[in-house]
C-alpha cells in the first residue's frame, strides 16, 4: 500500500492494519456523503419537483431496491474481480448519480439518478463490508483482538457519518438542494481519489473466483439462511424508527419535531457506547447468545410502548415510551449488527465472502420490504392501541429460533 492512512484515536486493545483503517474511514466518508443528501430528498421531490406523494414513495422504494436488492451482485463481483475495481466503479457511479440528481427536474431523470445512486452502493458497500470482515478474522487470528471489536468500530464509523451527514446537508440546504447534491458528489470525488491512491491493486490472500457456482451452495447453507432470517427480523424492527416511531411521536405531540432529538439520541448512544458494550459482551457471550440478547432488547422496546399505549399519554409524558423504545432498540442494535457481520465468515466459504455478505443484505432487505408493507397495515386506525406494538415485539423474539446453533 502506498502512502500512510491516518485514523482518529482508537480504543486501547484495537490495533488496526493500514487497510482496516482505510476501510473504516471509508465507511465514515460513505455515510457523510450519502446522509448529507438522503434526508432531504423526499421534501425536494414533493415541493421542488412537484411529485405526488405516492410517486415520492415509489422513487424512494426504487432507491432501496436498487441498493439492498442488488448487494448480492456487488458482493459476487468483489469476489470475482477484487475490491479495488468494484469500489472505484461504485464511487464513480455515485458521483454521476448525485450530479444528475442535483440537475434533474423531470420524473424520468429523477428515477434514473436515484437508481444510479442506489446501484453505486450495491457495488461498493458489500465489497468494503466483506473485506472488513475478512480482515477482522485475520486481525483476530494474528492476536490483534476479537473480530467483533473491529466490526463494532466499523459500525461506529458508519453511525458517526450518519450523524454528521444530515448536519452538513442542512447547512448547505440554506443555499439549495443542488448544492447539497454537489457537495455529496464532492465527498465521493475525494473518496475515489483517495482509494485510487491507497487501495492495493491486489489484497494479499484474497483469491478470486468464478461468478458461477456459488449461488447453489448458498441456498443449501441452512445455517447461513437462519442468520439471514434473524438479521432480517432485526432490520424490520430497526426500520420502525422510520415508520412506527414517527406515527407514535405524532400521536403523542401532534408534531414530528421531536423525531430529530430521538434520532440524535440513537446516534449518540452508538457512537459513545458501541465499543464498551461490544467489549463487555464479547468477553461473556457467544455470537448466538449475543444476538439473542440483542433481539430480546429490541422486543422489549416495542413492549414498552405497547404497555403505555392504553394510557393515551400525550405531551412530554407521551414521549417517554418512545424514548424507551429508541434506547432499547439501539442497545439491541449494538449487540446484533457487529456480531452478525463477525459471525458471517464462520458460515461462508472464505472465497465467497463477498457473495454471502451481499446476500445477507439482499435477503434481509427483501424481508424488510415485505414486512414494512404489513406494518403499514397494522398501524392503520381501528386496531386496539397496544396490538400493533405487541405484534412487532413478537417478531424479533420469534427470530431467535432461527439463529444457527453450535455444531455438536
Amino acid at each position: 500500500m502506498s502512502g500512510p492512512v491516518t485514523c482518529p484515536p482508537r480504543p486501547a486493545g484495537v490495533r488496526l492494519t493500514p487497510l482496516l483503517r482505510l476501510l473504516i474511514l471509508t465507511q465514515l466518508a460513505f455515510n457523510i456523503g450519502f446522509f448529507a443528501v438522503l434526508p432531504f430528498l423526499a421534501e425536494h421531490l414533493g415541493r421542488a419537483v412537484g411529485m405526488a406523494g405516492w410517486l415520492v414513495g415509489f422513487v424512494l422504494g426504487l432507491r432501496t431496491f436498487s441498493q439492498q436488492g442488488l448487494f448480492v451482485v456487488g458482493g459476487a463481483l468483489a469476489d470475482r474481480y477484487g475490491i479495488r475495481p468494484v469500489v472505484l466503479a461504485g464511487c464513480a457511479l455515485r458521483i454521476a448519480g448525485f450530479g444528475w440528481l442535483g440537475h434533474a427536474t423531470r420524473t424520468w431523470a429523477v428515477i434514473g439518478a436515484v437508481l444510479l445512486i442506489g446501484f453505486a452502493a450495491a457495488l461498493f458497500s458489500p465489497a468494503v463490508e466483506s473485506e472488513v470482515a475478512r480482515q477482522a478474522v485475520l486481525h483476530e487470528e494474528s492476536g490483534g483482538g476479537p473480530r467483533t471489536r473491529v466490526l463494532a468500530l466499523f459500525t461506529v464509523a458508519g453511525q458517526a457519518g450518519a450523524f454528521i451527514g444530515p448536519l452538513l446537508g442542512a447547512l448547505l440546504l440554506t443555499v439549495d438542494f443542488r448544492t447539497v447534491c454537489l457537495a455529496g458528489a464532492g465527498i465521493f470525488v475525494l473518496v475515489l481519489a483517495g482509494h485510487a491512491w491507497l487501495l492495493p491493486q491486489r489484497v494479499p490472500g484474497r483469491e478470486r473466483v468464478r461468478l458461477k457456482g456459488g449461488a447453489g451452495e448458498l441456498i443449501r447453507n441452512r445455517r447461513f439462511l437462519g442468520l439471514c432470517g434473524a438479521y432480517g427480523a432485526y432490520l424490520l424492527a430497526y426500520n420502525q424508527l422510520y415508520l412506527a416511531l414517527p406515527a407514535e411521536v405524532d400521536r403523542a405531540t401532534g408534531s414530528q419535531a421531536p423525531l430529530a432529538w430521538l434520532f440524535a439520541l440513537s446516534s449518540l448512544l452508538v457512537v459513545t457506547a458501541q465499543l464498551p458494550v461490544t467489549r463487555w459482551v464479547g468477553d461473556r457471550f457467544s455470537p448466538r447468545r449475543s444476538m439473542a440478547a440483542g433481539l430480546s432488547l429490541v422486543s422489549g422496546g416495542f413492549t414498552v410502548v405497547a404497555l403505555a399505549r392504553p394510557a393515551h399519554w400525550t405531551g412530554t409524558a407521551g414521549l417517554l415510551p418512545a424514548a424507551g423504545f429508541v434506547v432499547l432498540l439501539t442497545l439491541g442494535q449494538m449487540l446484533v449488527a457487529p456480531v452478525a457481520r463477525a459471525w458471517l465468515p464462520d458460515l461462508a466459504p472464505a472465497n465467497r465472502l463477498g457473495l454471502y455478505t451481499g446476500a445477507l443484505s439482499s435477503v434481509s432487505g427483501l424481508m424488510v420490504l415485505i414486512g414494512t408493507s404489513a406494518t403499514g397495515t397494522l398501524l392503520a386506525p381501528g386496531l386496539p392501541p397496544a396490538l400493533p406494538w405487541l405484534i412487532l415485539a413478537a417478531v424479533p423474539l420469534a427470530a431467535i429460533a432461527l439463529l444457527p446453533r453450535p455444531r455438536p
